[in-house]
């Protein structure tokens, strides 16, 4: 397929969003784009934001040579069971070859990953990424304009989802009374954002990408706003059929949790594949300790671990929590 009926086919509609895409009821559209560069990304400013994500595996070699040829990541560490990746010397993403014997990947109704969702630093470099995605003709899963920011997803050769996206700069989102921020599914032109893009090479993910936000895939909301909200202390940002979208200091999203695939979903199997454990970096020491606080009082299992302490959410997703 070359790349404009690659564009044209996605930016209308063909590419059915599945897996990696989230569904928010429409509002309206933002008018004109505005490319956002920062030294550091708004989301990673906040009182808490995600560091890394940890996959387990069942080929490594593909899954790692996938993350690196089509997302450009480069390898920062190699061990002797798997590989870290990011950008720069900055880590982003770990994965783990399974040592389990009767390993599987995890099926689409389990709880566990929805989508890794790898922020760019500006829209210029989300295009750049398209771009590159165009001419090595990389599948994707769907794309969309979530008023806060343009999204493309994918999936990787294990079929964990992953989101490209770019924030649009945070003074124009628009926020409700309540504090919650007005986010919408509409259709991306893909054509457009292509069409932006420089002509300079492409050498890899650009600097000053991160992961701005974790989407997990849960067997109950309730349960997961009592767990992200109540007891890790995130903000609940959106809420749709469905799905809970939390953060930290104003963000659209660090965590979002949804039942669209695993309704009633029970903790996950230590053979399963996937989405193993994640990190969440706290700049505000204060919100770290209350959070800390939280788990003794209600005896929620945890221990110290590298430098942080460690826990698992109520579908056995673990999760570091470290300033």
């Amino acid at each position: 397929m070359n790349r404009r009926n690659f564009l044209g086919l996605a930016a209308g509609g063909t590419f059915v969003a599945t897996a990696g895409t989230p569904s928010i009821p429409q509002a309206r559209s933002v008018a004109g784009e505005q490319s956002m560069t920062t030294e550091t990304s708004y989301a990673l400013t906040r009182p808490a934001y995600i560091d890394q994500s940890h996959l387990v595996v069942t080929d490594l070699a593909v899954v790692s040579g996938f993350y690196q040829s089509m997302l450009g990541l480069k390898v920062i560490e190699k061990t002797a069971s798997g590989q870290v990746l990011g950008v720069g010397d900055l880590p982003l993403l770990t994965l783990t070859l399974t040592t389990a014997k009767d390993a599987a990947i995890a099926p689409r109704n389990a709880a566990g990953l929805f989508h890794t969702a790898f922020l760019m630093p500006d829209r210029a470099a989300l295009a750049r990424w398209l771009r590159h995605a165009a001419n090595n003709n990389v599948v994707l899963d769907g794309a969309s304009d979530h008023l806060v920011s343009e999204a493309i997803y994918l999936s990787d050769p294990e079929g964990n989802g992953i989101e490209i996206y770019a924030d649009r700069p945070h003074e124009q989102w628009k926020f409700d009374q309540d504090g919650m921020v007005d986010m919408a599914t509409l259709r991306l032109d893909l054509q457009a954002l292509y069409d932006s893009a420089t002509d300079e090479h492409w050498s890899g993910m650009a600097v000053g990408t991160a992961i701005g936000h974790l989407h997990l895939q849960v067997g109950d909301i309730p349960q997961a706003d009592a767990f992200y909200r109540d007891v890790l202390g995130l903000k609940l940002m959106a809420s749709r059929p469905g799905a809970s979208f939390f953060a930290t200091g104003g963000y659209h999203h660090h965590i979002a949790a949804n039942i669209w695939n695993s309704r009633g979903a029970v903790a996950r199997a230590d053979n399963m594949t996937g989405l193993s454990d994640y990190k969440l970096r706290f700049n505000d020491k204060a919100t770290l300790d209350a959070a800390i606080s939280k788990l003794d009082t209600l005896e929620i299992k945890s221990e110290k671990r590298d430098g942080g302490v460690f826990l698992r959410d109520p579908w056995g997703i673990g999760l570091t929590l470290s300033a």
